[in-house]
């Protein structure tokens, strides 16, 4: 059996194609055969060619004009992060090549056109699409990063990234677009929001796995929920309009949420005004994207007499009319007042299934269809998601939805000191055909949140291609800059927090799936195999210990992202711990094995203490909404630790 550390190596490549190929000359290949990229999310076309380009340390870029000025800085920065030393500018390509040269803009420049003919490529026709051909002639080469729109050249950019730590550039031609309209997240928790440092970490990540949206609406802001009537102070706007600007940079979509239902008359024209007011002062900053929630709010009463007055008595049914009156006034309003306002987004009151209700027929018939209606699936956290259950949502709300996806949101009492690191999965290939979209809903902690969120936007881009556990990988990847170790010390942590619960007493993924089949195959080994194969599975153990002990200290080394590191401490704090009663109780066994009852004894009792010990550390206070003890691998590694010494009697053994 690998060691554990071993058994969750993923394959990575550090080396950039500049610096793989340095000193060689511009339009050799390798020796090495071409091989198709793993790529995240995974593209929609991939037609590789025979061999790959060597790149060397120069390179001429030819921009077209009006090319988008974030992509051209991304690219500059891009080439010389991997060696180039010269960047050469041209406008026009030569008719011979000799040396690399980089096209980059919008397919209908001539430019550009003229680039994808001479790599026999076509344009990518899709909104935010973009077509990456990359092609040897004669002593010198061409890449061409052609985008259908200045969203699909910044997405090109992203993939080219991707290509440059490729042992090679691979010739292919690349076509690539979007299944999904909407990707990201919403920062729509309970507890303490995200710094303003974070949220703009958060952007940057964003941008790099091609979402291009972020709802801005964490559920502690005072003045877009309790206080929402209230104008946001001028250090607070100021703030805002700096994230909106980050935004706008990385090509994502800013979206600012406002959350009027436990207090809002509906049909009062004062709190419209209000918020037309909140809106307007959020548009001066560049914001063109507004949210109404109205969600986690009682629907069966007034908040203002002149409701009453209005719609009647409160009911369901009412509410429906209600919500969808103000709602479409609002729509009016950004119609009126802003020509480059998209289409208003709300989340229902009933948000969390698709049944058939007098709420749902009350926004269905009332509500003006160009408002986008948010859903969170079959349960407030769902434990699968198939395309007949967003058909059935369709029907429901009179539109295709945008999925609210709760996960891997950590502010609800079945999430108590856990971080939620498993893939994201159970969510139907196909969706595409049946929503507008996907946003997840994170974590408290930013960094680790982007574990779950690359692959809900790997989804969102690619849902018939999407492979978790090769997007999961990935992140890891990503987080660990490429570092194999590293990586592997992560893909062993991820699996201690691999519980993804619901709000009922299953989860709907296994906690420490993989550390639970190494345990299993040390207890078969012990009950059923001859001494050779108890020996050897004890002396495994006591190796994967020690590896799983480690992988804190890897972790907090400096290699993997400081924010995932600091925010994740007590996590880490606490598998350090348990690894340490994971070895004693591996040193027990052996020494139970070894018929030295005594020591075994001693081995077993200390492992017990650490494990009290691990048991007590707690989550940072006031971070998350529910507060208390962390959890490391539980039901696993506890369980293994308590029973071990049960597995091979001690009592008539010889002692020290």
């Amino acid at each position: 059996m690998k060691g554990l550390l071993t058994f969750f190596m993923v394959l990575c490549s550090t080396s950039s194609a500049f610096s793989q190929a340095a000193g060689q000359s511009t339009g050799a290949t390798f020796s090495r055969p071409a091989t198709l990229p793993a790529l995240v999310p995974a593209p929609v076309s991939v037609k590789l060619g025979n061999g790959l380009i060597t790149l060397a340390k120069s390179v001429v870029l030819i921009v077209a004009p009006g090319t988008d000025p974030e992509s051209v800085a991304l690219i500059r920065s891009i080439l010389t992060s991997s060696g180039v030393e010269t960047i050469g500018t041209a406008r026009q390509l030569p008719a011979a090549l000799d040396h690399l040269y980089l096209v980059i803009g919008q397919e209908e420049a001539p430019v550009v056109r003229a680039a994808l003919a001479r790599s026999a490529a076509t344009a990518d026709s899709h909104a935010e699409g973009y077509t990456l051909a990359s092609v040897a002639m004669g002593s010198g080469a061409l890449i061409t990063l052609a985008g259908h729109d200045a969203d699909g050249l910044y997405h090109g950019v992203q993939t080219f990234r991707q290509l440059m730590q490729h042992p090679g550039f691979p010739k292919l031609v690349l076509q690539d677009h979007p299944a999904m309209p909407i990707r990201g997240t919403i920062e729509g928790f309970y507890g303490a929001p995200w710094s303003m440092e974070s949220r703009s970490k958060h952007l940057n990540f964003l941008a790099s796995v091609k979402a291009n949206t972020y709802v801005y609406s964490p559920k502690d802001d005072p003045y877009a929920r309790d206080r929402w009537r209230e104008a946001y102070p001028a250090d607070i706007l100021k703030e805002l309009g700096k994230l909106v600007a980050t935004a706008r940079r990385h090509h994502i979509n800013f979206v600012y949420a406002i959350s009027p239902g436990p207090s809002v008359c509906f049909s009062d024209p004062a709190d419209l005004r209000l918020l037309e007011q909140k809106f307007a002062a959020l548009r001066v900053l560049g914001v063109h994207s507004f949210y109404v929630a109205l969600d986690d709010i009682e629907y069966t009463k007034w908040n203002c007499v002149l409701d009453a007055k209005t719609f009647g008595p409160p009911s369901a049914e009412a509410a429906g009319i209600a919500q969808a009156k103000l709602l479409n006034a609002v729509q009016a309003s950004l119609n009126a007042h802003d020509p480059a306002a998209r289409p208003l987004i709300m989340v229902p009151t009933e948000y969390y299934d698709a049944k058939e209700s007098p709420y749902k027929a009350a926004l269905r018939k009332n509500l003006d269809p160009k408002i986008v209606v948010q859903w969170t699936g079959t349960d407030v956290v769902p434990p699968a998601i198939a395309i007949a259950d967003a058909k059935a949502a369709t029907k429901a709300f009179g539109q295709k939805t945008l999925l609210w996806d709760n996960y891997p949101v950590n502010d609800y009492a079945q999430t108590t000191g856990r971080l939620l690191l498993a893939p994201y999965a159970r969510r139907e290939a196909g969706l595409s055909a049946e929503l507008t979209g996907i946003l997840a809903n994170p974590m408290n902690q930013e960094a680790p949140s982007r574990v779950a969120v690359t692959g809900v936007a790997a989804f969102g881009w690619n849902d018939k291609e999407y492979d978790a556990d090769r997007t999961w990988n990935y992140a890891a990847r990503v987080l660990a800059g490429g570092d194999e170790q590293a990586t592997a010390a992560l893909m062993t942590f991820f699996d201690t927090q691999h519980l993804a619960p619901t709000f009922g007493s299953q989860p709907w993924q296994p906690q420490a799936p993989r550390l639970k089949a190494m345990l299993d195959e040390v207890r078969e080994a012990i009950a059923l195999g001859d001494n050779e194969t108890r020996h050897q599975a004890i002396k495994n153990l006591l190796r994967q210990a020690a590896e799983f002990t480690s992988a804190p200290d890897i972790i907090q080394s400096g290699t993997i992202d400081p924010a995932f590191a600091q925010q994740a401490r007590p996590w880490l704090d606490a598998m350090r711990v348990w690894g340490r009663a994971l070895q004693l109780t591996a040193a027990g066994l052996d020494a139970a094995d070894r018929r030295n009852s005594a020591a075994a004894q001693r081995y077993f009792a200390n492992a017990k203490q650490l494990a009290v010990e691990a048991t007590a550390i707690q989550t940072i206070p006031k971070v998350t909404r529910f507060d208390g003890p962390i959890k490391i691998a539980d039901g696993v590694l506890d369980k293994f630790v308590a029973e071990a010494s049960t597995l091979i009697a001690v009592d008539a053994m010889e002692t020290d």
